[in-house]
């Protein structure tokens, strides 16, 4: 299990924008982590989102169903009062080789 916060690897910083962009970014973060271990969204089984406002359900499912394929991986998003980093998502995910 791993997780992943909106972070800009360049930078080193949360990204600017909406809960859309920074989905896209906790995923962009843990895609890359898996193909660093030969692995892919396939390879996913269980993924926690956590986020600070439930409101932003809706937006983050859309960008959360872009990412894999069905059968979607088992899901569980919980309302947090503050991931790290000051950030309004974080995403940790579970993987295992076929």
């Amino acid at each position: 299990m791993f997780g992943a916060d909106p972070i800009d690897p360049a930078t080193g910083k949360l990204v600017d924008g909406g809960i859309e962009r920074r989905t896209q970014q906790c995923f962009d973060n843990l895609f890359g982590v898996l193909a660093a271990a030969g692995l892919g969204p396939d390879d996913v089984v269980k993924v926690n989102v956590f986020l600070t406002d439930m409101n932003d359900f809706a937006a983050m499912n859309e960008i959360y169903a872009a990412q894999f394929s069905e059968p979607f991986p088992e899901r569980t998003t919980i309302g947090v009062a503050s991931p790290p980093l000051g950030s309004n998502i974080e995403i940790k995910l579970i993987a295992q080789r076929p």
